[in-house]
């Protein structure tokens, strides 16, 4: 008879193994919950308290934010909040700073025909180089400013840590960790700055499913696209009194799928290439603070926008002198972008698109903010990027040139959804340290996007709504 005695470690390992994973949930919460109550015994019985009758604004505060009710609605109505000001408080800025840059365009371009430049280096310089910066500069700049001072806000005001606690159910269910609600968010503003928050996530498992799923919420710089052509094709579909109504609702209804998204990759991946159990995530929410400016402007805009404006500068410098190239350099009759445009349009076909809309998303790839600006100079046939006018005059050419309400749809889902921008997923090579995970954060929402928008386009041909 073997009368040797088990090793603790051995029976602890054999017990774990045992109970379930929701019953190893429900132990942990009660042993942290029970170690909280007799540390508020204890603290109780050795403190003194003054004014017994002060009213508990922090606990009160909390039933709300917190609740499963409340939370929620809340949660989301805050974020509303938070676009709303910042898409409709950058718009002025955004007007402004384009009109102060391409007005400094105009006055070099004065000096390099007075100068007799050749054209060829006029346009790589002023109307490639130049003109994709200012673009940039003018569409990120003032988002991002006001963006990020309002989300610094609400963490210093000690409300993120509440958000992370309504969230942690979620993305603990998809084998995430619940600080990626936190990381998530701050994608709304700038995805570069998410994968960058990712630093929050102590786990290198976990870190890396949030970067390689914060590119599936919309960043400001895809917020224009998606703005505009719902205000063009699904706010045109109703009265002009409800326009604006119908299209803020349904980039909404594309930000849910957006947060979908995130979940449902982020459980496939903790499944498949990323597999493991979700980290204990133990969060003591703060109380709530006074607000110190001082820190949240220095904080928000020195270590975050400008920090994220300058690599997207570095990265789109380069893009504005290849598109220029392409739109420029002729074979035959028609410009090289023109040739690879005609090669993609049976790809696009197949997914409701054109090749012209994928070659603007092929060339947006270092700023999200130059898609729609590369697409009308595409379909103008035009040798520069241009802006028109008014939405009504861009939805005029988008239907020349063949859209249908199915492509506006495929076109918002896909910029949803598809590859990081360059700035990202530089930013994801210096977090990662890895080449293979970066390639990866490009390829897999892709592929992603494109499923996507092939499954849409061809139900609704089956279905003989387009």
């Amino acid at each position: 008879m073997n009368n040797k005695t088990s090793h603790p470690c051995d029976l602890l390992a054999s017990l774990q193994h045992k109970i379930s994973k929701e019953e190893h949930h429900q132990f942990r919460d009660m042993m942290v919950s029970s170690i909280y109550s007799e540390a508020e015994e204890i603290a109780n019985s050795v403190v003194t308290k003054k004014n017994t009758s002060k009213f508990n604004w922090d606990k009160k505060l909390d039933d709300i934010l917190t609740s499963k009710i409340t939370g929620y609605p809340i949660m989301f109505l805050l974020l509303g909040l938070v676009f709303w000001i910042t898409v409709t408080g950058a718009n002025v800025p955004s007007a402004l700073l384009a009109d102060f840059l391409f007005g400094i365009e105009a006055h070099l371009s004065t000096l390099f025909i007075k100068a007799n430049a050749p054209a060829w280096l006029h346009g790589i310089l002023i109307l490639g180089i130049y003109r994709t910066l200012a673009w940039v500069i003018s569409v990120m700049l003032p988002p991002m400013a006001i963006f990020f001072p309002c989300f610094t806000l609400l963490e210093d005001l000690g409300y993120l840590p509440r958000v992370a606690f309504n969230l942690d159910r979620l993305f603990k269910k998809s084998g995430a960790h619940g600080k990626q609600s936190l990381t998530m968010s701050m994608g709304f503003g700038c995805n570069a700055a998410g994968i960058i928050a990712c630093r929050i996530i102590d786990s290198p498992r976990e870190r890396l499913i949030a970067m390689l799923t914060n590119n599936f919420v919309p960043c400001n710089g895809r917020f224009p696209t998606l703005i505009a052509i719902a205000t063009i094709f699904v706010g045109g579909a109703v009265s002009s009194k409800y326009s604006s109504i119908a299209a803020t609702l349904f980039v909404c209804i594309l930000v849910l799928l957006g947060i979908f998204m995130t979940l449902l990759v982020s459980f496939g991946l903790s499944k498949t290439l990323l597999k493991g159990v979700p980290s204990s995530f133990t969060l003591e929410l703060p109380p709530y603070r006074r607000p110190q400016f001082g820190k949240i402007l220095y904080r928000s805009l020195i270590d975050r926008t400008i920090f994220v404006l300058g690599r997207a500068i570095v990265v789109a410098a380069p893009a504005g002198l290849i598109t220029w190239i392409l739109a420029n350099v002729f074979i035959g009759n028609q410009s090289i972008l023109t040739h690879v445009a005609t090669f993609l349009h049976p790809l696009g076909h197949l997914i409701g698109m054109d090749g012209f809309i994928l070659m603007a998303f092929i060339l947006g790839l270092p700023a999200n903010e130059i898609v729609l600006p590369i697409l009308i100079m595409s379909y103008m046939a035009k040798g520069s990027m241009l802006e028109l006018d008014s939405l009504q005059a861009m939805g005029d050419l988008f239907i020349a040139n063949g859209w249908t309400y199915l492509t506006a749809l495929n076109v918002m889902i896909f910029s949803l959804l598809h590859f990081p921008c360059g700035t990202t997923l530089w930013t994801i090579k210096k977090e990662s340290g890895s080449s293979k995970w970066t390639v990866f954060a490009a390829v897999m929402p892709t592929i992603i996007a494109f499923i996507t928008c092939f499954i849409i386009t061809q139900g609704a041909r089956l279905l003989g709504l387009a």
